[in-house]
C-alpha cells in the first residue's frame, strides 16, 4: 500500500514537472562563457565578503567569516526583515534583494560569497558566484538535486575558487578521529552503519491549504520562489490545524513556508534527510571511503520505506537503506538512515540502562563498535566502554589527518583563500562536499519514487529507473 501511494505521488510529480511552461535553461543566473578566476591576492589584502541570505543561518555564516578575517561589503536577502540585524551590525555594507544584481553591480568589490538560502537556491547563487571567480561558502545540503552537486564540482575546478560547504562538524576533531580509528583498523572491517535523527521538527506529510494571503511587507515573493515553480504566497496555517495531534501553532513557527518550514516541501527543501544527512552521515561517509565507489563508477543501491508523503511534502518518517559495494580495502557495507525519532536496535554492548541519543551514528566492525551521540560527531567513542579504556584510541591512534584551524569551518575557508589552496578546506566542493551531498540526497530518489534505485555516480544515472531522472536533474523557472 505504501509503495502504491509513493508511486502515485511520484507519477503526479512527473506530470507537474512536465507541465510547467515557464521554465528555461540556466541563463538567468549564468555569468557567461568567460572563464573567470579569482583575482590575485597580495599579502594583507582584505577578503571582501558578500552574503546571499542574511537571516537565520546566514547570520552565523556572516559572523563566522568576519571572525576569521573577512570584511562584509554587501548583504542580500529577499526578505528585508530577516536581514535587519545584519544591516544594523554592518551598516557600511550595501543591501540588495536580488543576488544577481548584487554580484553584477559589485563585481569588482567582491572576493568571496556566502550562500545561506533555502536549498532550492543554493545552486543558482553558487553557480553565478563561481563563474565570476568568487570564492564560495555554501550551506548544506550543497544542492537541491544530484546533477547540481556534480555541476558545482566541475565549476569549482574550472574556475579555481576556494570552496566550503557548511557542514561544520567536518572541521571538528571528532570526525577526523573516527576516520583515523577506522583507517587504523581499531574496530576491524566495518560492514554496517546506522545514522538517525529526530528531524523533521517542521511539518511534513501535509497538504497545503487552498487560497492565498497578501505578501507580507518587505518580502519579495517572486525572488523567494526563485527557480521553483510559481505558487501563491501563504503565510500562516489556518487556526486549529493539527500536525500529529498537536496544534501546529505550537511548532517552531506557525508559518506555511518562510522563513523556516520550507524544509518540508520538495520544491524548496530536501526533507529531514537533506537537512541533517550532511551532518550526521558525514563521519561514516568519510571513514568508510564511500566516495571511492562513486568515483570508480560502482553501482550503489538504495531502498526506502516511508509513510505520509504527499505530492507537495516529504514523509512523516523514512528509513533509507544504502548498499555500498566493496571499494579498495573496504568490504561491502550497509548504511541505514532513520528519521522522526526512529532508531536502530539498541547495541548489545551499550552500557546498562543507557538509551540511544536523539540523533547519532553507529559503525559496527568485526572488532568493535564506534558510537557517537551528537549531530556533528562531537564525541565519538568505542563501545563497550571498557574497550575505549583498554585501547584509548584518542591517545594511541596517530593523528594522520591535519586539523582545521581552530576546528572552525570559517577559519578553514578564509585561511585557504589567503593561501590560494582550493584543496585545503576539509569540506571543499571539489574533493568532498559534492560527493557527500550527492550520496545523501540520493536517498530522496528512493523515498519519492517508492522504488529501489541503482545509482551510478560516474554516469550520473539511475540505471534501473529512467523515469526517476527528472529528480536527478530538474528544471528551472525563469524569474
Amino acid at each position: 500500500m505504501k509503495q502504491d501511494l509513493n508511486r502515485r505521488s511520484f507519477m503526479k510529480g512527473l506530470a507537474v514537472l512536465a507541465g510547467v511552461s515557464a521554465f528555461s535553461t540556466l541563463g538567468s543566473f549564468s555569468f557567461g562563457e568567460e572563464v573567470r578566476k579569482p583575482k590575485p591576492r597580495k599579502e594583507g589584502d582584505k577578503i571582501r565578503l558578500a552574503a546571499i541570505g542574511g537571516g537565520g543561518k546566514g547570520e552565523v555564516d556572516i559572523d563566522g567569516a568576519v571572525t576569521a578575517g573577512a570584511v562584509v561589503v554587501a548583504l542580500c536577502d529577499v526578505d528585508e526583515s530577516r536581514c535587519k540585524a545584519m544591516r544594523e551590525k554592518y551598516p557600511s555594507a550595501k543591501f540588495y534583494k536580488d543576488f544577481r544584481k548584487m554580484l553584477t553591480e559589485m563585481d569588482a568589490e567582491i572576493d568571496a560569497v556566502t550562500v545561506s538560502t533555502p536549498d532550492h537556491m543554493h545552486f543558482p547563487a553558487a553557480k553565478m558566484a563561481i563563474e565570476m571567480g568568487k570564492h564560495v561558502y555554501v550551506q548544506k545540503p550543497l544542492t537541491h538535486c544530484i546533477w547540481e552537486a556534480q555541476e558545482l564540482r566541475r565549476l569549482v575546478e574550472k574556475h579555481g575558487v576556494v570552496s566550503q560547504m557548511g557542514n561544520q562538524g567536518h572541521a571538528s576533531d571528532g570526525v577526523r578521529q573516527v576516520r583515523e580509528w577506522v583507517q587504523a583498523g581499531v574496530i576491524g572491517d566495518v560492514t554496517e552503519a546506522h545514522i538517525w535523527t529526530n528531524r523533521p521538527v517542521w511539518p511534513q506529510g501535509m497538504k497545503r491549504p487552498a487560497g492565498k494571503d497578501p505578501v507580507r511587507e518587505g518580502l519579495d515573493w517572486n525572488l523567494w520562489l526563485g527557480v521553483a515553480p510559481e505558487r501563491p504566497f501563504q503565510d500562516k496555517w489556518p487556526a486549529g490545524t493539527k500536525y500529529h495531534d498537536k496544534d501546529i501553532k505550537d511548532m517552531i513557527a506557525n508559518q506555511i513556508y518562510a522563513p523556516f518550514n520550507w524544509r518540508g516541501y520538495w520544491d524548496f527543501g530536501t526533507g529531514a534527510l537533506g537537512d541533517m544527512g550532511c551532518h550526521i552521515m558525514d563521519a561514516a561517509f568519510w571513514a568508510l571511503d564511500i566516495k571511492e565507489a562513486m568515483i570508480a563508477g560502482q553501482d550503489i543501491e538504495v531502498e526506502a520505506e516511508s509513510a505520509g508523503m504527499t505530492e507537495d511534502m516529504g514523509p512523516d518518517w523514512e528509513i533509507v537503506k544504502y548498499s555500498i559495494p566493496a571499494r579498495g580495502k573496504m568490504p561491502a557495507c550497509k548504511l541505514t538512515w532513520y528519521s522522526s525519532g526512529k532508531k536502530p536496535p539498541r547495541p548489545k554492548d551499550l552500557e546498562e540502562k543507557a538509551e540511544l541519543s536523539e540523533g547519532g551514528n553507529l559503525m559496527y566492525g568485526t572488532k568493535g563498535t564506534i558510537y557517537d551521540t551528537s549531530d556533528y560527531c562531537d564525541s565519538p567513542r568505542l563501545i563497550p566502554y571498557k574497550l575505549m579504556k583498554e585501547l584509548n584510541p584518542i591517545k594511541n591512534v596517530p593523528k594522520t589527518i591535519p586539523r582545521a584551524p581552530k576546528n572552525d569551518p570559517y577559519w578553514d575557508w578564509v585561511e585557504a583563500i589567503k593561501k590560494g589552496d582550493t584543496h585545503l578546506p576539509g569540506s571543499n566542493l571539489m574533493d568532498y562536499a559534492s560527493y557527500l551531498s550527492e550520496f545523501v540526497i540520493l536517498g530522496n530518489l528512493a523515498i519519492r519514487t517508492g522504488k529501489k534505485i541503482v545509482w551510478n555516480s560516474k554516469e550520473c544515472k539511475v540505471k534501473n529507473l529512467p523515469e526517476a531522472m527528472p529528480y536527478v536533474k530538474k528544471s528551472y523557472r525563469t524569474y
